[in-house]
Parts: C-alpha cells; structure tokens; sequence
C-alpha cells in the first residue's frame, strides 16, 4: 500500500512540477518569460502573466545545484498569459 501511495505521490508532484514557463505570441509580439533579473527587461506592462509554480518547485528541489535557481527565479518566473483588461487594478500580476 505504501508504495502504491509513494508512486501516485511521485506522479502528481512530477506533473506539477514539469511545468516550465512558456514564450507566447499575442497579437503578432512574442512576449517572453521574466524573473527577478531581468524584470525590466522583459515585462511589458500592457500584457497579463502568471506565476509559474513548477519553476518554484524545482527551484526547492534543485537548490544544492545553485545554477537551476538562479535560472528558474532570475529569468523564468513569470510567463505571458494575454492582454490585460483595462478594468484590472494597476500593479497586478
């Protein structure tokens, strides 16, 4: 029992965790994924992006590796989802 227990765990977590954040193409612009590094670089104000939990997850895990880190928070921690709507609040992500 346990390890059919520990097996669904390992699937579930991996399918969480695969998860990398993804280039998208609105309105013709490929708009590319930022982190905390090149925040200013890459963000474009006008489109909508959301966290992306599997780079936090595999930052944990990989964190002994210190170069996985550094590229999941620095530079793929949010990821474009669509324009955003002129009725959502100023500073949201």
């Amino acid at each position: 029992m346990k390890k059919i227990l520990a097996s669904i765990m390992i699937v579930v977590f991996l399918s969480l965790a695969a998860g990398c954040g993804d280039t998208k193409t609105i309105k013709g612009v490929e708009y590319d994924t930022y982190g905390l590094f090149n925040k200013d670089d890459n963000r474009n104000p006008d489109v909508k992006y959301r966290l992306v939990i599997g780079n936090i997850i595999w930052s944990v895990i990989l964190v002994e590796t210190i170069i996985a880190p550094i590229y999941f928070l620095g530079f793929s921690l949010y990821e474009p989802v669509g324009v955003k709507d002129s009725s959502e609040p100023k500073g949201a992500v």
